[in-house]
This record gives C-alpha cells, structure tokens and sequence, in this order.
C-alpha cells in the first residue's frame, strides 16, 4: 500500500469505530497529538485516546477535501464529523501523518477550537431545532 492508502484505510477504520483495525496500521512508537493539546505516544496511549473518543461518540465521519503526499508525510485537509446521538459537530481539520515502513508512526491534527466549539452549539441547535419541530408535527 501507498502512505496515502495506509492513511485512508486508518481512517476508514476509525469512522466504522474499528479502533484495532486502526492500531494495526500504527507503529508501537507512534505519537497522536490533538494540536495545542499533548500528545499520547506509544500504541496503548493512542488506543485508549482513541476509545475515549468512542465513549463520548456516536459516530465519526471523514469527508476528504484534500491529501497529498511528499515521501513518508501525507497531508490531510478535511472535515470531521463527530456526532452523539441528533448532535453533530462538524469542523475543519488539517493533519499530518509521517508513514514509516508501512505503519504510521505520527498523526498531528491541527484545527481551531473556536470552530470546534461553535460547530458543537450549531449541531445542538440543529438538534433542538428539530426536536421542537417534531414535537409540534412539522
């Protein structure tokens, strides 16, 4: 497989909630950092970030606006969609994976917190919204 494949075949396991899937296409020295946020290195740290996610997640969604590679490095600008139930937040999101030896061995995202917050308040007001429209029949 290409970096590029490796990468989009991890995160097509992660929005199917496979979460070991995913791991097996990582090396056990791999680092996975939510930017400012610090970063969770080694296999087992990564996978428990990642279940924790799971845990407060119904469903995650990659939409693809881009990736490209240049050697070991695939950049990725997309947007992600994380939804709870009728909540949805969806915001744009821009990472980095360094591939190594077909494992990746480094994901970095990169968004804004600001967008992150105001797409989980449109995605409940989007729920609300149709909650009170249901209730009166429309």
């Amino acid at each position: 497989m290409t970096e590029i494949q490796i990468v989009e075949q991890f995160l097509a396991a992660l929005e199917t909630g496979n979460v070991d899937a995913a791991l097996m296409l990582c090396a056990d020295d791999v680092t996975y950092q939510n930017v400012p946020l610090p970063p969770a290195r080694g296999l087992s740290e990564v996978g428990r970030q990642l279940r924790i996610m799971g845990k407060y997640t119904t469903d995650f969604e990659v939409r693809m606006i881009n990736i490209a590679a240049n050697g070991p490095v695939v950049l990725t600008e997309r947007i992600d969609v994380l939804s709870r139930g009728s909540v949805s937040a969806e915001f744009w999101v821009c990472g980095t994976f360094e591939v190594r030896d077909g494992q990746i061995v480094l994901w970095r995202d990169y968004f804004d917190w600001t967008t992150f917050i105001a797409a989980g308040v449109k995605g409940v007001g989007r729920a609300a919204f149709g909650a009170i429209r249901k209730a009166v029949g429309r």
